[in-house]
């Protein structure tokens, strides 16, 4: 399993490079042939850029949720249950 995951985030990484290069190659020919200033091709780049990292944060954000409700429903805790847990076991135990 951890090594099917491991392929599947390559090939993504893969995948959003190829894509990121292609954009890049697309948006310099534009302005190559004059189709725009090479300051508003730098400025489209930069959006784009922006943007995937916004929605990169938000996937990651998204899959971490996921993993700890996974986690919960197979009976794990959090880092802050346990440790409350053990605050209350010093507690108890200092009575």
């Amino acid at each position: 399993m951890r090594e099917l995951l491991r392929q599947g985030f390559y090939l993504g990484l893969g995948a959003a490079v190829s894509g990121k290069e292609k954009f890049e190659s697309i948006v310099n020919d534009m302005a190559a042939r004059g189709d725009m200033s090479p300051d508003e091709a730098k400025d489209m780049l930069n959006t784009w850029v922006s943007k995937g990292e916004q929605v990169n944060g938000e996937w990651n954000d998204r899959s971490q949720a996921k993993a700890k409700e996974q986690l919960k429903k197979l009976g794990f805790v959090t880092r802050e249950e346990y440790e409350r847990l053990e605050e209350r076991i010093k507690m108890l135990e200092n009575q």
